[in-house]
């Protein structure tokens, strides 16, 4: 896969009002991300995220990929 920006690994630590989570980046920092799967995710833990230069956005970051069950 392409993608615009570098990816950024990091871990699944909380989903919220659906769209949003909070990600641990493998540097200990905490960001917000939008994730545009509604669904539960629960065994999600494993994430890469990008970064997005837009100023009219609510969140710097869009979580990209997800690990599942040893698959991306």
């Amino acid at each position: 896969m392409n993608f615009r920006t570098p990816l950024t690994h990091g871990y699944l630590i909380k989903r919220y009002k659906r769209f949003l989570a909070d990600i641990r980046l493998d540097n200990g920092r905490i960001v917000t991300a939008h994730c545009t799967n509604p669904g539960s995710m629960k065994s999600c833990v494993d994430v890469y995220i990008s970064e997005s230069a837009g100023s009219h956005r609510r969140t710097k970051y869009t979580w990209e990929m997800i690990k599942i069950n040893d698959d991306w």
